[in-house]
């Protein structure tokens, strides 16, 4: 039984990617993903907040004292008084690379064009075979529009295609006016895939201290629905690859998501929540599952169920509203 796949021009040995999450911080973890039958990890994100930071931090360092004396203007610090973030990242991705045999995505988290673009091109020459864009954008502004907002999406996309040779992911959320118009907007753009769905951390409010303070909740199952829906419209209609991400705890989440056109499933809070290891259950289920249904690969099942080849297309859309609505029975005490 074949359960390889194709995503981001790479042969995976199957659909199970473990997606940014702090245990990918460590080469050890990493490894651990790969025997435990990862396809492909996604390391963590480098904010552009941190590039900023540690860009700020060079520049005061190469300007501290050179107005004191004539000695004073060959000081140079050492690299590690502002860049350890950023040099650490790229020591990671070449760690990565020498350890394992999977593809190593690196991630980068932004919203503007700037420096963070710029290494994009580090990532690449560390060894990096792919990077994900996770643009990480909730706009403020009212006197933004929409079609602004769309446009620094497309402009980062532009910039960092323009920057590496390595496949380019984009990471999405579903807050787009129309977003089958912006998937095909991305896929003409060049973006090598499109990754579905970001989830924004919404803070929540300390009553105590009435301060707002951060406030992360892993995923359900129940979250599957919203890039399970998208994947099933899109698929067959960009060439853009497409991964989903967010509410894959299982297989059979897993199966889901492949019938309707998926190329991969990331996985973080499953992996978070159960441990490493649960990759093992996730594939054995996974190997049962197709060989219950008579599938001898991955590829023949992909995309069966999307809306493209759905019996009912309207599923996908406004018809399935109308029926699930009408049909639910509210259940007696």
């Amino acid at each position: 039984m074949d359960i390889s796949t194709n995503y981001l021009g790479l042969k995976l040995r199957s659909p199970l990617v473990v997606s940014a999450n702090p245990l990918n911080e460590h080469v050890d973890n990493i490894k651990r993903a790969e025997d435990a039958g990862a396809g492909a990890v996604v390391l963590p994100s480098l904010f552009e907040e941190q590039i900023r930071r540690e860009q700020y931090m060079m520049h005061h360092y190469m300007e501290l004292g050179t107005e004191s004396t004539a000695e004073s203007l060959t000081y140079f610090p050492e690299p590690e008084q502002y860049h350890t973030g950023t040099d650490g990242y790229l020591k990671l991705i070449q760690q990565a690379k020498k350890s394992v045999d999977i593809p190593v995505i690196a991630s980068l988290n932004g919203t503007s064009i700037g420096g963070w673009t710029r290494f994009a091109r580090k990532m690449e020459e560390a060894g990096a075979d792919a990077l994900e864009l996770n643009i990480y954008y909730i706009p403020t502004d009212m006197h933004l529009t929409g079609a602004q907002v769309e446009q620094t999406y497309l402009d980062i996309l532009f910039t960092v295609k323009g920057a590496v040779q390595i496949p380019v992911a984009l990471k999405l959320s579903p807050y787009f006016s129309n977003m089958a118009n912006m998937a095909k907007r991305f896929d003409d753009a060049g973006a090598n895939a499109l990754v579905l769905f970001n989830r924004f951390y919404q803070p929540d409010i300390d009553l105590e201290t009435l301060e707002v303070k951060p406030n992360v909740l892993l995923s359900t199952p129940q979250a599957l629905r919203l890039p399970l829906t998208w994947i099933g419209i899109l698929f067959g209609r960009i060439k853009s690859d497409l991964a989903a991400t967010g509410g894959i705890h299982s297989a059979e989440d897993v199966v889901k998501m492949l019938l309707v056109g998926a190329n991969v499933t990331m996985m973080a809070s499953a992996i978070l929540h159960n441990g490493i290891d649960h990759l093992r259950v996730v594939e054995r289920d996974l190997r049962s599952w197709l060989e219950q249904h008579e599938y001898e690969s991955v590829q023949q099942m992909r995309g069966s169920v999307s809306q493209l080849h759905a019996e009912d297309p309207s599923a996908f859309e406004r018809a399935q509203y109308m029926r699930a609505l009408t049909t639910y029975h509210i259940p007696h005490p």
